[in-house]
């Protein structure tokens, strides 16, 4: 076993003791030299050049006494003038073995380490560093302790042999030196000095405590090292590995080329193919010039170049897209109506203008695709119905959805200097429909957005205006194509999210939503057949009473399309299905009295007219997405100080709308019989129930005037008249939007007299004849006329009444009582 401990427990090296001054507490004063990224361990003799003053002055004085001096490492290599705090506690006290000076200002030193010591204190700072330090040794080891020393060592020394074979250049020639040591904590030393590893590595070895914790360090570092040294030779010898392959295949690749040219057999590379396709293709004049162009450029360069592939790419697409290839557009307007009364119930507006346009297209060939924009809530069928125009014009149908689309590159494509870059979507398209005049269907226009990407609504500009995008250019392909004969559809739930200056290169046809009756026949002939079809069934064993298809339609949706419709009929084929397997049964019929067994309890409770007149009670017609609903409208007055509370969720807008009633009402008051200081000693409280839904739109204006002049006089709203319009100050009535389906909303809950304004006479003209039956509609230029039809009694030039028992004080003034109501939201038209 080797030795543990020197002879001598004293020394580490044959010198022997220091010989500086020794002071009562073991410290002695020595001169000191500050190391830029270096460091001593006692026992190492190592050269290195001195050229600062002060080190050069500590070096003098070392000589002229007994040539110790105490070695420390610098914490940073970039401070030319270390203070205490600049350097480590624990250094090396060294004998200067040889000293040569090669110039006044630049010496060479040789030392030896002699013994570990710490830093007491920076006694002197000039004309040299002199230090105060105590001299430190190694903890002696335990007997029972240096079996584990010995253990360390051995493990040691196989990772140093393992080290030395993977790596013999870095310390091969010193190993020799470093196994013929025999005390273990001078062979700690020095292995720590020859190994590849920082001053700050090696300065934590030197403030171990004892030789077992640095031998312990050693083990650790040296580990590390050889386990990144495996992985770097590993990563190294993949890359020449790859390389090898790379100038392997490149070299065999320009051997086979030399042959075959040779041979007289052309190139395997497809150079010649692509040529005889340029030649084949019917190209433009501009594009067949840039194809050719770009094969020059692919011969002359490398294939194993990324750009080649890049290139490749290029003139596949060139090639693959239909500069000249069309399909002969059908103008057989009979046919075209068939089709699209075959897939599509109603929908007379949109089949009206695709008609119109191939009547026209029929007598000139050169017209311009037009862009359509479908709009209408979710579920109508704007999507499917612009697969069947494309059916019946004979057009190639691609669709391409831009909901959330943020990156302009989508539309435009990316240049090819770009990794990856790739067409647009629009140029992609075309290549997909393999014709020139497709019909491209851009879904959802309303969804797009835009970050720092760019706006990709703005790349659209150009492609939907007939008058610029016959010369549309991709940003990958960089030549013109013409779009002018594509026929782009697009569709949008609301004009609200469609950029303006899209939406005045459209032609808007608005998709409204369907009516009972246009539900009921779309479920008959369409929805529900399907789902039979799917489901495995057929449809003379399963069959469904039409009230049933009326009680899915009013009692278990609630939608302006027949989404959800669908949905229950194919609920209704899954119960089917399982009651005939798991009976013996052969057919079913849906009735009514079974409906509820399918599909459980009805999941809408529609609203009910009211059922008698009431005070401060009107009902009013609204909007959503998904159709139309009717409101009641509550007023109350009571005993206050004339402030004006809304609730149900009221939006900002209605909220003014309640304000310009209540202005109008106190401007007419003498006309009521209403005294003009109510609302000094009363509150009016407005109400629309179903409080959760937030409310929204000026279309309730007159509802509440009427409600709240109802209650201020008494006089009882009728109960058989529904009403909507925005109110003025001057109390006009103006036009409102959803006309349909507020009207079908009021038929649905036996409502027969509606009161519209004036300027939605024209759109009576295109509801369904079905709600043209079932309602009379009063047109209103004034709010005067609205009261007179509303009210139970005249209204006008009455005497002042009571309202809920409670007499009625009016003060005209012009301001109107503030509304204390919480910010909130819904849509009203």
């Amino acid at each position: 076993m080797r030795e543990i401990l020197p002879k001598d427990d004293e020394k580490i090296l044959a010198d022997g003791n220091i010989n500086n001054d020794t002071n009562e507490d073991g410290t002695i004063f020595i001169p000191m030299l500050a190391l830029k990224g270096l460091t001593v361990f006692p026992g190492n003799k190592i050269t290195f050049d001195v050229g600062r003053e002060k080190s050069i002055k500590a070096l003098e004085k070392a000589m002229g006494t007994d040539s110790k001096i105490f070695l420390v490492t610098q914490k940073s290599v970039s401070v030319d003038d270390p203070n205490e705090d600049d350097v480590f506690k624990m250094g090396t006290i060294c004998q200067v073995k040889q000293l040569m000076r090669f110039t006044d200002d630049r010496l060479r030193v040789l030392v030896e380490g002699i013994k570990k010591a710490e830093i007491i204190e920076i006694s002197e700072q000039e004309p040299f560093l002199s230090a105060k330090v105590l001299e430190i040794d190694d903890e002696k080891p335990e007997e029972d302790e240096k079996e584990k020393l010995e253990a360390l060592f051995r493990t040691f020394l196989k990772i140093l042999d393992e080290y030395e074979k993977l790596n013999p250049k870095v310390i091969g020639e010193t190993i020799k030196l470093l196994l013929d040591i025999e005390d273990i904590r001078h062979f700690t030393y020095e292995a720590a000095s020859i190994l590849p590893i920082g001053f700050e590595q090696k300065q934590t070895l030197l403030e171990e405590a004892t030789t077992q914790s640095r031998l312990e360090s050693l083990l650790l570092m040296l580990s590390k090292e050889l386990e990144i040294f495996r992985l770097e030779k590993e990563i190294a010898a993949k890359v020449q590995k790859q390389l090898e392959t790379l100038h392997k295949e490149q070299f065999l690749r320009e051997q086979i080329k030399v042959i075959q040219n040779e041979l007289g057999e052309g190139d395997s590379s497809g150079l010649s193919e692509y040529k005889s396709k340029i030649e084949a293709a019917e190209l433009p004049l501009e594009v067949k010039e840039k194809a050719i162009k770009e094969l020059g450029r692919l011969e002359r360069m490398n294939s194993g170049y990324a750009e080649a592939q890049i290139l490749r790419t290029y003139l596949d697409l060139i090639l693959d897209l239909p500069w000249s290839i069309s399909t002969e557009e059908s103008d057989d307007l009979i046919k075209a109506e068939e089709i699209l009364n075959r897939d599509h119930y109603g929908l007379e507006k949109v089949k009206e203008r695709i008609l119109e346009y191939l009547a026209v297209n029929k007598f000139k060939k050169s017209l311009h695709g037009p862009i359509i924009c479908l709009l209408g809530p979710p579920g109508v069928g704007k999507t499917s119905i612009a697969r069947s125009i494309a059916e019946s014009l004979n057009r190639k149908y691609v669709r391409m959805s831009l909901g959330g689309m943020k990156d302009e590159a989508e539309i435009r494509g990316h240049r090819k200097t770009y990794i990856g870059a790739m067409p647009g979507r629009i140029i992609t398209s075309i290549k997909t429909a393999g014709s020139n005049n497709p019909l491209i269907l851009l879904d959802e226009i309303d969804k797009l957005g835009n970050d720092y990407k760019g706006d990709p609504s703005s790349a659209l500009l150009e492609v939907l205006d007939s008058e610029q995008n016959s010369t549309f250019r991709d940003n990958f392909l960089e030549l013109p194509f013409d779009l002018s004969k594509v026929l782009f559809m697009t569709t949008a739930n609301g004009y609200e999210g469609i950029p303006r200056a899209l939406l005045d290169r459209m032609e808007v046809i608005e998709v409204s939503s369907y009516t009972d009756e246009e539900k009921f026949n779309i479920a008959k002939k369409y929805l529900f057949p399907k789902q039979v079809e799917i489901h495995g069934l057929s449809i003379m064993n399963i069959t469904i009473d039409d009230d049933a298809i009326f009680d899915v339609i009013n009692g278990y949706t609630s939608e302006a399309g027949v989404r959800n419709l669908e949905r229950e009929c194919a609920t209704i084929c899954r119960k089917i299905a399982r009651a005939l397997a798991m009976t013996k049964r052969k057919s079913y019929k849906v009735s009514q009295a079974n409906l509820i067994k399918l599909l459980g309890s009805k999941k809408r409770l529609n609203n009910k007219a009211l059922e008698k007149d009431e005070i401060g009670v009107a009902t009013g017609l609204a909007w959503t997405s998904v159709g139309g609903v009717t409101l009641s409208i509550e007023v109350n007055v009571l005993p206050g100080t004339g402030r004006i509370d809304l609730t149900g969720r009221l939006g900002d807008v209605m909220k003014e709308s309640a304000k310009a009633a209540l202005s109008y009402i106190r401007s007419r008051a003498d006309s009521f019989g209403i005294e003009q200081n109510f609302y000094e000693k009363h509150d009016i409280h407005i109400h629309i129930p179903e409080g959760g839904t937030p409310k929204d739109g000026p279309s309730a204006g007159i509802t509440m005037a009427t409600a709240i002049v109802s209650a201020l006089t008494g006089n009882p709203v009728k109960k058989t008249v529904a009403m909507t319009g925005e109110i003025t100050l001057r109390g006009k009535v103006l036009p409102i939007g959803g006309l349909k389906e507020k009207s079908l909303a009021a038929l649905r809950i036996g409502i027969k007299t509606i009161i519209i304004p004036i300027d939605n006479k024209k759109d009576v003209e295109e509801l369904p004849a079905s709600v043209k039956k079932g309602i009379k509609f009063i047109y209103a230029q004034h709010m005067d006329e609205v009261l007179k039809i509303a009210l139970c009694r005249n209204v006008f030039k009455t005497n002042l009444s009571k309202a809920s028992g409670n007499d009625i004080l009016v003060k005209h003034s012009t301001q109107t009582p503030e509304i204390n109501v919480e910010n909130v939201n819904i849509d009203l038209m």
